[in-house]
């Protein structure tokens, strides 16, 4: 397990009053049609932060898959983009303990309070990375959110570990910052 996933549910009794378990069973006996919805009830009805929120839904959701399975599944047949990736993860691990890499069925979510990033193996040959940057205009590989929606503000469009530059370093961090 990641090390700051098990932080957190090690401090979820302290932070949230329940522990993980606990959360379990109140989203039991609920029915919510979409992730988002799941994360609102916590917020608004249990007075749960979005990124304590957003951890109790994934694991209340899960089904016995390791992370490590999901993220393998995500890149069937796509393993030319598993450098890419990981050469993500190598940057934003480094900005410190507190960025959460929360692997869903499709996207692998960077959190630090809020999600910052969202990491989407689009094609065969690419990879479409989220970000959240509120106040900078789309610009060059700067593209508009696209398929994200609103999950994001911007894509990044990544064929090859080369593109995971100083620009886009600089983007991750900015993403990050605003994440707080």
């Amino acid at each position: 397990m990641d090390p700051v996933l098990k932080t957190m549910i090690e401090n979820m009794p302290e932070k949230t009053g329940k522990s993980l378990e606990e959360w379990k069973k109140i989203l039991s006996g609920k029915s919510f049609s979409k992730h988002s919805e799941a994360v609102n009830f916590l917020k608004q009805q249990h007075g749960v932060t979005h990124g304590f929120a957003n951890t109790i839904v994934t694991l209340s959701k899960d089904t016995g898959t390791s992370e490590e399975d999901l993220v393998k599944s995500q890149y069937n047949g796509k393993e030319s983009l598993i450098p890419i990736y990981e050469k993500i993860l190598e940057v934003v691990q480094a900005f410190g303990p507190g960025v959460q890499v929360v692997p869903k069925k499709t996207t692998v979510s960077l959190v630090r309070k809020k999600q910052f990033a969202l990491i989407k193996p689009a094609t065969k040959t690419r990879i479409d990375l989220g970000l959240k940057l509120r106040e900078k205009a789309p610009e060059g590989r700067l593209e508009n959110s696209g398929p994200f929606g609103t999950m994001c503000t911007h894509r990044v469009r990544l064929e090859d570990v080369e593109d995971v530059d100083q620009e886009l370093q600089n983007w991750l961090v900015a993403a990050y910052e605003e994440a707080q």
